[in-house]
């Protein structure tokens, strides 16, 4: 197990998230079948870590602290579900804010090619699963003439 710190908290701020990236982000959660998974963000050096409730932002050069968090996401409010989430943004250092300008994109990019990755790999094992389901039915009426 894994453990992260955060310093003082330096400021929190209301923003939105375009509501797919925070489908693909729950998506990529309800899939990973554990407590959290982890996102690298390699263009900017971040690791995201997305739970049940938030998004932690770890630094690739300070491993174990948590820059920034994304929580209390309001997907309830929305009018419909390609409207953009309410969420808040907490940050522990003043390099966030500089970040941030980059960071939701940069998140949303890499957490679309994990999901895409995950989809593929999925399919190349569901369509293994078939074939050998079609090898035993092949197999099975052989036996039974």
């Amino acid at each position: 197990m894994e453990y992260f710190l955060t310093g003082e908290l330096i400021g929190r701020e209301q923003r939105t998230l375009p509501a797919s990236t925070y489908n693909i982000m729950r998506t990529l959660f309800s899939q990973c079948g554990e407590s959290c998974i982890f996102v690298p963000v390699r263009s900017i050096q971040y690791q995201a870590i997305i739970d049940a409730k938030e998004v932690n932002f770890v630094y690739a050069h300070r491993r174990t602290h948590i820059e920034f968090v994304w929580k209390n996401f309001e997907p309830q409010q929305r009018f419909s579900l390609s409207d953009p989430v309410n969420y808040e943004f907490l940050y522990y250092d003043d390099r966030a804010l500089e970040t941030m300008k980059r960071a939701q994109i940069e998140f949303h990019n890499y957490a679309q090619q994990l999901l895409d990755k995950r989809k593929n790999t999925n399919s190349d094992i569901y369509s293994q699963e078939q074939k050998i389901a079609q090898l035993h039915r092949a197999v099975d009426l052989d036996e039974s003439e």
